[in-house]
């Protein structure tokens, strides 16, 4: 049975597979408004969340299914101190598909070696967010027409970022393509990260603390806000967050086919008036988060032999 921990459960081919399905879904909602009747879709939110969730549950109803849902930790039996394991046994003898969000890393993991139905990671503290990374290449896929030859910028909290983590982890198994990493230095790529995904493949990069000057390279610019929630210490946050902020001043220097990319919520590291250039992607993230969620959970629910298309 398939589980998606992280974006390297699947391979390139189901990557591509998924980007079809889901330009399919764009182009005929009609033919898979059905697909999924009389199943339902579990979503276990341990974690605030207002994008992922709600696109997971818009997608299983578009696809006429039904939702059950967890939304706090203090809500559920974890509260009482249920484990993740024994969690996950219950909800499978109630849901056909479970999609968590944990803030321990590697929860969803203990979760899908336990359960007997589907489990998605929908992030799991500042690891992975491979649901995310979908939407962020069929954005890609849409605006650029390939997944190949591009110079990816990546700016702003790149030590905790999980969809910054898990972007690269896709990218890099496509040719070509090239990094530039834009942090303060305390919020730098891990340096697991550079050695055991980009230096294991080969994949060129540079590191910079200076985004005017990194502009005029880039195919995409991927912004991401500094997390106060994975901070210790709420002064480094003070310091930190407000360490880029992309304005039209600054767009200035961008190519005039240049993506700008953002998994939000955006606090203040992109301005409101950058929303209005035809650059900007962020918002059409959002929408391709759904579709690729819907062609997601349609491709495990297939493979357990509970769906058809």
């Amino acid at each position: 049975m398939k589980s998606v921990i992280s974006i390297l459960d699947l391979s390139t081919d189901e990557i591509d597979d998924l980007v079809r399905t889901a330009g399919k879904i764009i182009q005929r909602p009609q033919d898979y408004s059905g697909i999924c009747k009389g199943l339902k879709l579990a979503t276990l939110f341990f974690e605030p969340s207002t994008r992922t969730r709600l696109s997971f549950e818009a997608a299983m109803y578009e696809l006429g299914g039904n939702v059950l849902s967890v939304a706090g930790a203090d809500t559920s039996s974890a509260a009482k101190g249920e484990s993740i394991r024994d969690t996950a046994l219950t909800v499978s003898c109630y849901a056909d598909i479970i999609a968590m969000r944990h803030p321990k890393e590697g929860a969803p993991l203990v979760a899908s070696s336990a359960a007997t139905v589907p489990v998605i990671n929908a992030g799991d503290g500042g690891h992975n967010h491979p649901t995310q990374t979908l939407a962020d290449l069929l954005t890609i896929h849409r605006e650029k027409g390939r997944f190949s030859g591009l110079t990816i910028g990546l700016c702003g909290d790149l030590k905790f970022g999980r969809t910054v983590h898990s972007l690269i982890q896709a990218m890099s198994r496509y040719p070509d393509n090239r990094f530039v990493l834009i942090s303060p230095e305390e919020l730098k790529l891990p340096s697991y990260v550079k050695k055991d995904v980009l230096q294991a493949q080969g994949v060129p990069y540079e590191q910079t603390t200076d985004l005017v000057g990194a502009m005029p390279d880039l195919d995409i610019l991927y912004m991401t806000r500094v997390q106060r929630e994975r901070f210790f210490n709420e002064e480094d946050y003070l310091r930190l967050k407000d360490s880029y902020i992309l304005d039209m001043r600054k767009m200035a220097y961008a190519r005039p086919d240049m993506s700008v990319m953002h998994p939000l919520p955006r606090v203040n590291e992109i301005s409101v008036e950058v929303d209005s250039d035809p650059r900007a992607c962020y918002f059409k993230q959002v929408l391709n988060g759904k579709y690729m969620r819907m062609a997601l959970i349609l491709y495990l629910l297939r493979e357990v032999g509970k769906v058809e298309y």
